[in-house]
């Protein structure tokens, strides 16, 4: 197939951001005069737009680009570009370990995608990377989203230094869009038959509207109230700055989910001190109680690293004491790996052994699969409202839709269709998918 040299591709790694990120360059590619292509085959533009949080992401990228290695051989035409926050992060090494590269561009740099592809598809290597304190991307209405759902970022960056995360360091300091612009998104959305929108910030805690100073429970409410009829969504809360007001707006709004993504990182107060979190267990657990208390049946997922340095087995047991004192739907799990720079990388010992980071990790993977199941299993008999989103991946007669609480629900779809939101009686469930009939 002969490829388009004004057709592109984006292929996404990494987190909710990224994916958000992703529509925005592909709206700003579409004002330049180019088009999405039906498939990576036919595109003439291949970008990545990546992640850095974790090592295994940046393995994946290089594995990724000897992929794409192969289509340059046959298609030295074929312009191939890195966005996002590996582009940020390793700027001095990229051109020279992947050749096959043609551009590169950093996060706050978007608005030149087009004109940065225009002179690397005439032959430039050329790269954007500055920082800009200022870029919020407003205006910008994200393009290529499905249908049903949407990303709205309503603040970028992060001023938490945690001592193992590159995100300061790729996404730049915190910057909140202005909270008019994040309503008319919404409200563009809403208006567009989208049916449930996420929030998103790396801390929307730490949101303050950049006029009057309006917080982001305010923020929160606003956005709930504007669209009655949209779920509302929002990630990550960090736990030193989860207030009483946020969980005041939860409550408040039928149209917000049950549902709070709070990163613990870790059971040992101990070692949250030398992550640098800014919190303990003890606060952490109080604000759980509160949470519960305030939202009953509310589902809490949250972030685990096993093996960060200095961890004993000690540590480890007690996050394994706080994952079953709390009892977390779900959870991201990873073993600890510097990530250069970082806080963490420059001033400690990166010292548990690489078999016993492994071991704590399935250990904690395990517990957390036999807690999501008890969970699901409790949930058989009860009956949940579900947002239908599309048909299921074994089969066309049924339908794949998620409840407020963030669960997988497969049904048979009946007279139903993806948009639809109804009540389902949850009749089963397996390791990860509850399985119901409409009511």
């Amino acid at each position: 197939m002969k490829r388009d040299s004004r057709k592109f591709h984006i292929h996404t790694f990494g987190c909710q951001m990224n994916q958000a990120d992703s529509g925005i360059i592909a709206t700003l590619l579409q004002k330049g005069g180019y088009e999405p292509a039906v498939s990576e085959e036919e595109a003439g533009i291949i970008l990545l737009n990546t992640c850095a949080v974790r090592e295994n992401a940046v393995e994946r990228i290089g594995h990724y680009l000897q992929h794409v290695k192969g289509f340059k051989r046959k298609h030295p035409e074929l312009t191939v570009g890195l966005a996002g926050c590996i582009a940020q992060y390793r700027r001095e090494s990229l051109f020279a370990d992947f050749p096959v590269l043609d551009f590169l561009v950093g996060p706050d740099n978007y608005r030149a995608i087009a004109s940065l592809v225009a002179e690397a598809s005439g032959g430039c290597r050329v790269s954007r990377l500055d920082f800009d304190p200022a870029e919020t991307y407003e205006g910008i209405v994200q393009s290529g989203a499905e249908p049903l759902t949407a990303f709205v970022p309503v603040m970028r960056g992060c001023n938490n230094m945690c001592a193992f995360c590159v995100v300061p360091f790729t996404r730049g300091r915190e910057r909140s869009h202005p909270f008019d612009s994040v309503l008319r998104e919404v409200r563009s959305l809403g208006a567009g038959g989208c049916r449930e929108i996420t929030l998103l910030g790396q801390n929307v805690n730490s949101y303050r509207d950049p006029q009057s100073g309006a917080d982001f429970p305010q923020l929160l409410e606003a956005v709930a109230g504007e669209v009655p009829g949209v779920r509302i969504r929002f990630t990550t809360s960090h736990p030193k700055d989860m207030s009483a007001s946020l969980v005041e707006a939860m409550a408040s709004q039928p149209n917000i989910c049950s549902h709070l993504h709070l990163p613990v990182q870790s059971g040992s107060s101990r070692m949250l001190e030398r992550m640098n979190r800014g919190h303990g267990i003890q606060s952490y657990l109080e604000k759980i109680r509160l949470i519960r208390q305030s939202i009953p049946g509310i589902a809490i997922s949250t972030d685990l690293i096993a093996g960060f340095c200095g961890e004993s087995e000690s540590d480890h047991r007690q996050t394994l004491e706080l994952m079953r004192e709390v009892r977390f739907d779900s959870a991201f799990m990873f073993h600890y790996s510097p990530r250069p720079g970082t806080l963490a990388a420059r001033t400690m010992a990166d010292d548990v052994p690489e078999e016993d980071k492994k071991r704590r990790l399935q250990e904690i993977i395990d517990l957390q699969n036999a807690i999501s199941g008890e969970l699901l299993r409790e949930a058989v008999g009860t009956v949940a409202e579900v947002l239908a989103e599309s048909e299921s991946r074994r089969s066309a007669a049924q339908l794949m839709g998620r409840t407020s609480t963030n669960r997988v629900v497969v049904f048979d779809r009946g007279a139903f269709r993806p948009g639809d939101t109804l009540r389902v009686l949850i009749t089963g469930s397996t390791s990860a998918t509850l399985t119901g009939k409409t009511v």
